[in-house]
């Protein structure tokens, strides 16, 4: 860049700052802006076009197009050049405007005079809120020094939205974080929830974009550097020996902190006039759209990196630690880009309702989500971006969908919703010690899955008869250290004397997948669901299990003990497993510790091997559960973490349901206990379905067991079973229609 155009930027950037001292509205600064960038540039025409919507720009201030045209010219995203700079994000530059592809001519702007056009997208941190526009009469490209002058100023028009200074008249020119918002993203649990928005990384907000004195804002970003890099090189020491992608992580943040390229960059920034902060952001929004636009996993993470240590320098230089100050709201709803179980476990059961831009179905958040009975919405993308602390938000986990800011339409609606569910609890409640017993006298055994103790008071509140799933993997994920054996023996006692002599079945630690413990060495695999996971990590590296073996024998303290293993795939491995349990017996009753009074030994039945094993494993089996969460994505080879397939195939597909039977035969004939356990067990309609297949135990998250109770109370099983018969005689593909008619008919 040369010396010249570095004076001419700062000169355009104090000019700006002058003019956003000057009174006047959001219009009259808008104007003076335009007419002032024009004559920078050298231009007879300078325009700023906002977006009124998520996919309408409007041209909200110009100098050298006609006036009438301001507030009446739109575009649609994509629509011309200037809606292809804001669907791209990126610059478009030519001589020779009318001949470039996706040209609009636009007769009512006065346009056609001018051949050149510069449009440089006005963009903050990843969020896209217009495009500014600078054309000439000349026939000429803008030179590279001119567009990064441009861009600056783009950036620091965009922080100008950002603290409301454009604030006018119409859609395009309403406040930033004001308008309502809806996100359509996945859901992580069901439930609904009103209440106000608690950010779980605070918005750092630039308030100086333009710098006053710019060799100190240069050595305010190399202090800030230097505390950066130290602060990266103590967590590297700390972490050696750890978790070895938490290193990886680490070594990128070295990395990056000590790359020439991004120092260099950001300096460059600097000497264009912009503060020290504004400066970190500007490269961190062009890091942003890069990661849009990255297919490479590798490079995508690598960007995410850069992405977090931007906001580590932005937080050392503007002091916006994650104390802001401000209080946590009565019914906080937390939002957040992703967070993990020990973060999530913090906030407990104050939360009213999570939404996370990333996470997975499978994932930890979602599991302590569904343990704490917590409406979760995921891939709610652009959430932390919209939302301020304490603004008023909705969430419907039952349809993935979250309303921030809604209006009193959208609020009523949802209140009625919130209030037919809430009746319905009642409803619930009233029935809650009767039996789940349907018309034609079939009692179904409900219990509950729980992972964590503060699940266990559910087992009174829901009318659960037992927990059908203790998931021991929690008090693993959320430690930075492997717990200790008398830990865990202490906390199993609890959980069964919180039981208070209902039936607990402990499933063994089920990592791996997407369950990898943070002090444990991660494994690269290219399908890890279907990997080093489970039993086939307790059966190779038996250290941990026999552990944990001895830690339930212990907590047993004398009581009937029911212990499973996750994902067996073959006899074989419960044959192993059923040995280690014994070895555990052997070596407790060696020193004198009390056995459990009755010790039953179970599989989960997730994998279709299973399903055909010989008929030995189903007479050395105590008891087999159906674990329909697995089961159902390997029977269909649908992935239930990829949106864009777990959702392609139904419970209720005939094929499924076939496949379904021969295991209730299998176990019916063999005298095998059997229940089925997961998110379709809480379903009112497959439960049903269910049941109707001869499954008589049912295990499910507490908030569940009302309403599937209340459905089968007014099911007759006999003629549910010869729907399916009739159904299945057709060819239909699916159920579902058919016992959504009938089981209608009994709401």
């Amino acid at each position: 860049m040369s010396a010249t155009l570095k004076t001419d930027s700062r000169q355009m950037l104090g000019r700006l700052r002058a003019i956003m001292a000057e009174e006047g509205g959001g219009q009259t600064r808008l104007d003076r802006i335009t007419w002032l960038i024009a004559e920078e540039m050298r231009a007879e025409v300078c325009s700023i076009y906002l977006f009124r919507d998520a996919d309408t720009l409007e041209l909200c201030a110009t100098e050298g197009l006609k006036a009438e045209s301001v507030h009446q010219t739109r575009l649609r995203l994509g629509e011309g050049l200037v809606g292809r700079v804001a669907r791209s994000g990126n610059v478009i530059n030519t001589d020779d405007a009318p001949s470039a592809p996706g040209f609009r001519y636009m007769p009512e702007t006065g346009e056609e005079a001018y051949s050149s056009f510069v449009g440089v997208p006005i963009q903050r941190l990843g969020e896209k809120l217009g495009v500014l526009v600078t054309q000439s009469k000349q026939a000429r490209e803008f030179s590279e020094d001119e567009i990064y002058a441009l861009e600056v100023v783009a950036m620091v028009l965009a922080e100008m939205a950002e603290l409301g200074a454009f604030v006018g008249e119409g859609a395009a020119m309403t406040a930033l974080h004001s308008r309502p918002v809806m996100f359509r993203g996945a859901c992580g649990q069901e439930g609904a929830a009103q209440g106000h928005v608690w950010l779980h990384e605070p918005r750092v907000v630039v308030t100086n974009p333009i710098a006053e004195d710019p060799a100190r804002e240069m050595e305010r970003l190399h202090e800030a550097i230097e505390t950066l890099r130290v602060g990266v090189d103590r967590m590297l020491d700390s972490a050696q020996g750890g978790d070895s992608e938490q290193l990886e992580v680490l070594e990128a943040y070295r990395m990056f902190a000590n790359s020439k390229g991004w120092m260099r960059r950001m300096e460059a920034n600097i000497d264009s006039g912009l503060s020290a902060e504004a400066a970190v952001e500007k490269e961190q929004s062009a890091a942003r759209a890069r990661m849009t636009q990255v297919t490479d996993a590798y490079l995508r993470e690598r960007l995410h990196d850069l992405d977090d240590l931007s906001n580590r320098l932005l937080r050392i230089l503007t002091g916006q630690g994650h104390q802001t100050g401000a209080e946590i709201p009565a019914d906080p709803i937390l939002v957040a880009r992703n967070i993990g179980p020990a973060e999530l476990l913090d906030y407990g059961r104050s939360l009213r309702g999570i939404v996370l831009e990333e996470g997975a179905v499978g994932s930890h958040a979602a599991i302590v989500a569904r343990a704490l009975a917590i409406p979760l919405v995921i891939h709610a993308a652009r959430a932390t971006t919209e939302a301020l602390n304490g603004d008023s938000i909705l969430v419907d986990g039952d349809q993935g969908i979250v309303h921030l800011r809604p209006d009193d339409a959208v609020t009523a609606a949802f209140r009625d919703k919130m209030a037919m569910q809430a009746k319905a609890q009642e409803r619930y409640t009233s029935i809650r010690e009767k039996p789940a017993e349907t018309l034609c006298g079939t009692h179904i055994t409900l219990k509950m899955n729980a992972g964590l103790m503060a699940d266990l008071p559910s087992l009174e509140n829901s009318g659960a008869e037992g927990v059908g799933l203790f998931r021991t993997e929690l008090q693993f994920l959320i430690r930075s250290h492997m717990p200790k054996r008398a830990e865990l023996s202490a906390l199993y006692g609890r959980v069964m004397d919180a039981a208070k002599g209902r039936r607990v079945v402990f499933r063994t630690l089920d990592i791996g997948s997407d369950k990898v413990l943070p002090y444990m060495k991660a494994t690269d695999e290219p399908n890890p669901a279907m990997g080093w996971r489970a039993v086939r990590v307790a059966l190779e590296k038996p250290g941990v299990m026999r552990m944990q073996l001895q830690a339930l024998i212990r907590g047993a303290q004398g009581r009937p003990l029911s212990v499973m293993f996750p994902f067996v795939a073959q006899h074989a491995e419960f044959r192993a497993a059923r040995a280690e349990m014994d070895k555990a017996l052997d070596r407790e009753r060696i020193l004198g510790h009390p056995l459990p009074a009755e010790i039953e030994v179970g599989a989960m039945l997730e994998t279709p091997s299973l399903a055909f094993a010989p008929d030995a494993f189903y007479e050395e089996v105590d008891f087999l559960s159906v674990g329909g969460n697995d089961l159902k994505q390997f029977f269909f080879a649908a992935d239930r973490e990829n949106e864009r397939v777990r959702r392609r195939y139904d419970t209720l597909d005939m094929s499924y349901l076939n496949f379904l039977e021969g295991i209730v035969y299998r176990c019916a004939t063999l005298g095998t206990r059997l229940s089925f356990c997961g998110e379709d067990a809480g379903r009112p309609i497959e439960a049903a379905c269910l049941t109707a297949l001869g499954f008589r135990t049912l295990s499910m998250r507490p908030a569940s067991i009302g309403p599937v109770k209340s459905l089968l109370r007014r099911t007759n099983l006999g003629e549910l079973r010869d729907i399916l018969h009739e159904e299945r005689a057709r060819g239909t593909q699916s159920l579902r229609p058919a016992a959504m008619d009938y089981l209608r008919s009994k709401l």
